[in-house]
């Protein structure tokens, strides 16, 4: 059960996330979409390459460390896991409830259908994200997400020994 609270919490983080990223308009989260999407958005004057740059490093860096850190808090410091099986199936199951909220709710809602993510001037680009981007987040949150549970699992088998 703490499994599945925890990564609601996840999802609801990269929720915040996102709504933080775009609060200023979804230019603010620019290097999310499509090439085509940032070169018009540079086009217009929007943004800057070297700005996207910047915000692509930042959103990234700081995720990245959210999504190692938090699953290893959960799974290791307050569910007490111990060996591969145990900790690989939780951070698993974290990251999946987490990747699934991000291509239905933030995705294909948010993104897709609401205001929010559109940036004026690129409105003929929608959708913003397209079929091809889809099959690649959900081979993202299906394959890799459990293989680099994994792969983490292992890591954490090796240094609580």
């Amino acid at each position: 059960m703490n499994v599945l609270i925890e990564g609601c919490i996840l999802a609801i983080l990269l929720y915040v996330f996102c709504a933080i990223g775009i609060r200023k308009g979804a230019v603010g989260l620019v290097h999310l979409y499509e090439k085509d999407v940032q070169d018009r958005a540079v086009e217009l004057g929007l943004i800057t390459e070297d700005r996207i740059r910047k915000n692509a490093v930042m959103f990234k860096s700081t995720g990245m460390l959210l999504y190692l850190i938090y699953p290893l808090v959960c799974v290791y410091a307050i569910n007490g896991a111990r060996g591969f099986l145990s900790g690989f199936w939780q951070i698993a199951v974290i990251w999946l409830i987490m990747g699934v909220f991000d291509r239905i709710v933030i995705d294909v809602i948010w993104v897709g259908h609401t205001k929010a993510w559109i940036i004026p001037g690129t409105e003929d680009l929608r959708p913003y994200i397209p079929l091809k981007a889809h099959i690649k987040k959900w081979i993202m949150t299906l394959i890799i997400y459990p293989a680099a549970a994994a792969v983490l699992s292992g890591i954490m088998v090796l240094i609580l020994r």
